[in-house]
Parts: C-alpha cells; sequence; structure tokens
C-alpha cells in the first residue's frame, strides 16, 4: 500500500510539474509574438525615419495578430506618409488599412503598401543599422509577400503566430559608405 501511495504522489508531482513547465512553455510562445528583436534604425530624412518607425509598428502588429493595433500604426503611417512628395498612393494604402478591423484584408493591403514602401526605403539615406527586405512565399494566396524589417529574424506579419516564422531575408539596406576613387587611365 505504501508502495501504491508513493508511485501515486511521484505521479501526480510530475503531472503538475510538467503541466506548468508546459503553461509557461505556451506562454512564453506567446510572448515571444510581441517581442521583436529590433535593431535601431536612423534615416537621413526625417520624414523617410518616421515613416519608417510607423511602418514598423504596422508590421509588428501584424505579426502579434493585432488588428487594432494594426489600424492605429497605419493612421499614423498614412500621416507620415502624406509628407513625402510621391507616396500619395502608398498613404492611400495605409488609409484601408486604417479603416479596416479585418487582419485578413489589412494582410493583403500590407502587401501592396510593402511593394510600394521596399523602393523607399531602398533610396533611402541609412544613416546607422540595417534593413532587410524579408519575403514569405506562402502570403498573398501563395504569390509571396515582402515586407521590410530591422531585425534578420522572421516576423511574419502575414500569418502572425499562425507562421510566425514562416519566411527569408531577400536583401539588406545598409549605410551608403564613400565610392571608392579610381584613377583615370588615359
Amino acid at each position: 500500500l505504501k508502495v501504491f501511495i508513493v508511485i501515486g504522489l511521484s505521479t501526480a508531482a510530475l503531472v503538475s510539474c510538467n503541466q506548468s513547465a508546459k503553461s509557461t512553455s505556451d506562454q512564453d510562445n506567446k510572448d515571444s509574438t510581441k517581442i521583436l528583436k529590433v535593431n535601431k534604425v536612423v534615416l537621413k530624412d526625417d520624414n523617410i525615419n518616421a515613416a519608417y518607425k510607423d511602418y514598423t509598428s504596422l508590421k509588428d502588429a501584424l505579426a502579434c495578430s493585432n488588428a487594432t493595433g494594426a489600424q492605429k500604426a497605419a493612421s499614423s503611417l498614412s500621416n507620415s506618409l502624406k509628407s513625402i512628395q510621391g507616396c500619395q498612393n502608398t498613404a492611400g494604402i495605409a488609409d484601408r488599412i486604417a479603416r479596416s478591423a479585418e487582419l485578413e484584408k489589412q494582410r493583403a493591403d500590407f502587401t501592396l503598401l510593402s511593394a510600394d514602401f521596399i523602393p523607399l526605403m531602398k533610396h533611402a539615406d541609412v544613416q546607422q543599422g540595417s534593413l532587410y527586405v524579408e519575403f514569405c512565399p506562402m502570403a498573398n494566396s501563395r504569390k509571396g509577400g515582402y515586407w521590410i524589417a530591422s531585425a534578420k529574424e522572421i516576423k511574419n506579419p502575414y500569418y502572425g503566430d499562425a507562421m510566425l516564422n514562416c519566411g527569408e531575408v531577400q536583401d539588406s539596406i545598409t549605410t551608403k559608405s564613400a565610392m571608392p576613387k579610381t584613377q583615370n587611365s588615359l
């Protein structure tokens, strides 16, 4: 009888420890979608720098599957983009995201927004840090979708925690260094 009691208590302790560890692990997984590694990026143009910060907030909200956060970030991004010459169409896409409460529609429009935003970033003067052009082949009905991030670590804005790490780095944008001087050979 003592053996059965000891086995029963040991089993109960083991099961409760495993449940506790599982709960902690599950909580860590949920929190990890909110903790996005960020490297400091500074762009020379203040308007583009502001737009980049708003874009990052939008991307992070989508990666966390936060439709309300995405609306707020998209509204700020729209305002930032309106102050940049030639970005009025992109500001309109951000407005659509801000008006939508549906995460799927927000993510579909984010594909279009990123297609416009990436060239802006490629032509921006990066003073500090690096930007990464990342790609998920599953996004946009398997046509793929790109986004800009300040870390190589993939945090997929198109699927959030369903496929948070799906994707790969396609390109990087870094500080522009001085062009090497060449000698004319005449």
